[in-house]
Parts: C-alpha cells; sequence; structure tokens
C-alpha cells in the first residue's frame, strides 16, 4: 500500500516526463488561445488534457503511445473545431456561447442578467472594479463568452461598434 517497487516509481518518473514534455509541445502546437481566458469548449480540452496526462502517469495498463495519440487526438480535434468556427462563423454557436449585453445606456436587462444567471451584486462589483461609481456613467457591460464582465463607459462608447454579435436581450 505505502511502497511496491522502485520500477513502479521509474515508470512515474520517466514516463511522466516524456508526458510532460508532449503535453508542453501540444499545447504550443494549438497556440495562444489554449492558454487564453477559457470559454466552456477550451476548458473541456484542457481538464481533457489534463486527465489523459493523470492517467498516463498513474495507470500502468496505458503506455506512453497511448497517451501521446490521445493528445494528438485532442489536439487535432480542438484544431479541427477552431478552424471550423473561424471560416464558418454559425457553427460556432454551437460550440461557444455568444456574448451577452447586460447593461445598456446605464440600463440594466433584468432579463438578461436572469437568463444568464448575474446578479445586480455582480455587475455593480464590475462597474466598481472598472473604476466607476455609478451605473448611468456606463455604456455597455457585456458577459464574454468565456464568462468575463467587460465594462464599456458611456464617454468610451463611441459608435458603439465593438458591440456588434453580441447577444441583444428580449425588450432591448
Amino acid at each position: 500500500m505505502w511502497f511496491d517497487t522502485w520500477s513502479d516509481i521509474t515508470r512515474i518518473l520517466a514516463v511522466g516526463a516524456a508526458a510532460y514534455v508532449a503535453l508542453v509541445l501540444v499545447l504550443r502546437v494549438t497556440g495562444k488561445r489554449t492558454l487564453a481566458k477559457l470559454n466552456a469548449f477550451d476548458l473541456i480540452v484542457s481538464v481533457a488534457l489534463g486527465s489523459i496526462l493523470a492517467t498516463v502517469l498513474l495507470d500502468t495498463n496505458v503506455t506512453w503511445a497511448e497517451g501521446l495519440t490521445a493528445f494528438a487526438l485532442l489536439t487535432v480535434l480542438q484544431l479541427l473545431i477552431t478552424w471550423t468556427t473561424t471560416r464558418a462563423p454559425r457553427s460556432r454557436t454551437v460550440i461557444t456561447s455568444n456574448a451577452t449585453l447586460l447593461l445598456r445606456d446605464g440600463q440594466p436587462f433584468e432579463h438578461a442578467l436572469r437568463d444568464q444567471r448575474v446578479t445586480m451584486s455582480e455587475l455593480r462589483q464590475v462597474v466598481r472594479a472598472s473604476g466607476n461609481g455609478d451605473l448611468a456613467d456606463i455604456g455597455a457591460v457585456v458577459l464574454e463568452s468565456d464568462g468575463s464582465l467587460s465594462v464599456i463607459p458611456a464617454e468610451k462608447m463611441g459608435a458603439g461598434t465593438a458591440l456588434g454579435g453580441v447577444e441583444t436581450p428580449r425588450g432591448a
């Protein structure tokens, strides 16, 4: 229970080092997006990569080559999905969520807040964190596809072209 053999420890060290190097190479191939703020799809892939690494390290029935194949499979699938979503924008809605407008011209959209499960307290918090003290001074707050909240002050709103593609709530 506490110790079986030195060969098990040696296997973990050797396979772990090789799997770690392979994972770093896979992350470099997939680009900066894999390491940026994660949307749901990217999070799933990242968790799956971590799970594969743990399995390769600890399960003696899984070889390094099998683990490398699993890394490669997830990488190819992620590249295929990201390639598809950049070339066929409508497919993006299947993979990732759209950004949603939560507040416009100082007025929160109650339906959007409820639908996106964001409280008024959270909305006020993000406004305060942006250095603003009054909702009336805010042109827009957007819940981004990665779950972060973007605050655009009213004086920087301009024509609002940055809101193109943002889901506008009912009744807005």
